[in-house]
């Protein structure tokens, strides 16, 4: 018998080595499997990033309101602080608030009109909440206008005394040009409200109603939205001189104050002397406390709220306690602090203003229904044609008739490099009127359907004069933005000098 080759022989060790070769062989292809598809994955991962960047390449210029690459730098934050971070840059842009405020005025005038939502819209926008022991049973829609809003108001009120002890209203003679143009732009819409009232005189028919009660809303046309006049200016005015900010932050600031004494005025009544003492006393307290070295908020807060219930009990419009208590706040530094009471309570409220407040009052103001005999009677009502005509001619023909008044008559001066057709765009955005608008509106009429037509006024001219003043302010923009630089750099430098000078 033949010797039988080495590689037929059935011995126990040999075979042991071919299993592991077999195993490792098989795991060798295993990996290359494995390696393969991660390969397929990479390619793929890099195919679909090519054609991301592709796609987003044209939107690189474009960026949110209030959005930077910042907000995610720091990896080792939580998801909860970067959420917060983004919500705080989101308030206190103006860009970002203005938007967010429309988003929500829009929502609620969808809800009150679809069929769909109609109902649990009106079912929410009624129901009624009370506080125990307490005249204050109000209805959720009136808890926004009257308790939110206080929120807003307040904010308005540190901006203010801001601006009266350090900021544009500090020295007169620098503000008096835009402090008129206020007055000038408060005067002329309430003479074409009430001329378009009067020359309404189918007005009877329609409602039962005559010109002495549509009349009653000469105020609604009266006032300018800051958040948004400024988030209009903030898109569409990019490379707009500093100057012409500073002149409607002025402007806005006056309007806010004087639509504050018109609501206090013409809008308020008082019940009781008693209450009003309370009031006073509340703000004496309230001036006490902050300007003790250290104060718990809770008890700062309560007293603001206390303030708030004498003034709603008094018969004085709720949302002037947070004006002020606003005013009473120092905003000068106290214990050599840092940073002013004013300036540190205005930078922690803003976020539940622009986030909060205003957006949940838009909600319910606009929910204006336009179904039956109510849709009929706005295309021919004399309150919503003289509120447009009011806000979209009246608001920037007054502001510039005072301005030419002013440095023409009074031989006031404009800041360097200013004239007053410079001012046309940036006139045209005072008439948005929302908010404060929204407030008078109910104020003025005790008729829900007279509410909803000088709401609805409201809407529909603030819109109209937000579209043609985005429009002049882009051709504005694009004409300085054509200049040389050097030329942007003198009208800097001559701001600058003109703010030293004031």
């Amino acid at each position: 018998m033949g010797r039988i080759p080495k590689r037929y022989k059935p011995h126990g060790r040999q075979s042991g080595k071919s299993d592991k070769r077999n195993t490792r062989n098989q795991h060798k292809s295993a990996s290359r499997q494995s390696l393969s598809k991660t390969g397929r994955r990479r390619s793929r991962r890099k195919a679909l990033s090519s054609l991301a960047q592709k796609v987003i390449r044209p939107f690189r210029s474009v960026t949110l309101p209030g959005f930077s690459e910042d907000m995610l730098a720091d990896s080792k934050d939580s998801c909860w602080r970067r959420s917060g971070r983004m919500l705080l840059k989101l308030a206190h842009s103006d860009r970002a608030s203005g938007i967010i405020m429309l988003c929500f005025a829009l929502a609620g005038l969808l809800m009150a009109n679809l069929p769909v939502t109609k109902g649990a819209y009106e079912a929410l926008s009624g129901y009624t909440i009370g506080v125990p022991h307490t005249n204050l049973v109000l209805e959720i829609g009136h808890w926004a206008q009257d308790g939110l809003l206080t929120i807003f108001f307040l904010v308005v009120g540190l901006e203010l005394k801001q601006e009266l002890s350090t900021g544009s209203l500090s020295n007169p003679k620098a503000a008096a040009v835009p402090m008129l143009a206020a007055v000038g732009g408060m005067l002329l819409p309430p003479v074409i409200f009430i001329g378009a009232a009067c020359a309404g005189t189918h007005l009877d028919l329609v409602h039962g109603v005559g010109f002495a009660v549509a009349a009653q809303g000469w105020a609604v046309p009266t006032a300018t939205d800051i958040a948004f006049s400024l988030a209009i200016l903030a898109i569409f005015a990019k490379a707009l001189p500093g100057s012409i900010r500073a002149f409607l932050m002025t402007l806005a600031t006056v309007d806010d104050l004087l639509g504050i004494i018109i609501i206090a005025i013409f809008y308020s009544s008082l019940h009781a002397w008693y209450w009003f003492a309370g009031v006073a006393a509340c703000a004496v307290i309230w001036s006490f406390l902050v300007r003790m070295k250290r104060v718990p908020w809770i008890i700062v807060a309560g007293v603001g709220l206390l303030a708030w219930v004498m003034m709603f009990e008094a018969g004085i419009h709720p949302t002037l306690a947070g004006v002020l208590v606003g005013l009473l706040t120092p905003a000068q530094p106290v214990f050599d602090e840092e940073t002013p009471r004013a300036e540190r309570y205005h930078d922690k409220l803003q976020p539940f203003s622009a986030l909060l407040a205003l957006p949940v009052f838009a909600f319910f103001a606009t929910g204006i229904s336009f179904t039956g005999a109510s849709g009929t009677s706005f295309l021919l009502s004399p309150i919503v044609h003289g509120v447009i005509l009011a806000l979209v001619l009246g608001k920037p023909l007054g502001v510039l008739a005072a301005t030419w008044l002013s440095t023409h008559v009074f031989r006031l001066k404009l800041a360097p490099g200013l004239k007053v057709r410079d001012l046309i765009p940036m006139a045209t955005a005072c008439g948005v009127g929302f908010t404060v608008a929204f407030l008078m509106a109910s104020l003025a009429y005790k008729h829900v359907l007279l509410q909803n037509e000088a709401r609805f006024g409201v809407l529909v001219g603030s819109l109209l004069s937000a579209g043609i003043a985005a429009a002049l302010l882009h051709n504005q923009s694009l004409r300085y933005s054509r200049d040389p630089e050097q030329e942007k750099e003198e009208l800097v430098l001559k701001d600058m000098e003109f703010s030293r000078e004031g």
